[in-house]
């Protein structure tokens, strides 16, 4: 039976082991919608961090609305799902962003190529991207 997760439930769901990806949605400036896979890291107060370049659709339509709706989910029966949504703080301190993109890296393809990842993502180009949810619903079980 489908039930709520409670917010240790969504943090640890989110903070799982292997990595999930997650799917950010935001608004391109015609109004139409933009979702697209990324990488990220559950922060300890609850929001979500990734990096993406300054120029892409995702950093243009982050920079001009400051909001997102972000999505993970576990496609192996029985089913669950998390999204986040609310405003986006962006940064270009290569400090923060060299520390954040070592960390994205570590977590998604070993802690060995942290700071490859490092080196490639935190340059100048990039945004540090934190959302901090003003709304979070987290369902599991959805196939039970």
């Amino acid at each position: 039976m489908t039930a709520k997760m409670t917010i240790d439930e969504v943090l640890s769901f989110l903070g799982s082991t292997p990595p999930r990806t997650g799917v950010l949605a935001t608004t391109r400036a015609d109004g139409t919608a933009h979702a697209v896979p990324v990488w990220y890291v559950p922060d300890d107060d609850g929001s979500v961090v990734f990096t993406t370049g300054a120029g892409s659709v995702k950093g243009r339509n982050l920079r001009r609305t400051g909001r997102a709706a972000f999505c993970v989910e576990d496609p192996q029966p029985p089913f669950s799902f998390v999204t986040l949504e609310g405003p986006v703080d962006l940064s270009e301190d290569l400090d923060e962003l060299v520390r954040w993109a070592h960390r994205l890296g570590a977590r998604y393809m070993g802690e060995e190529r942290g700071a490859e990842f490092a080196a490639r993502n935190g340059v100048p180009g990039e945004l540090l991207v934190r959302l901090t949810p003003l709304n979070v619903v987290g369902l599991r079980d959805l196939a039970d």
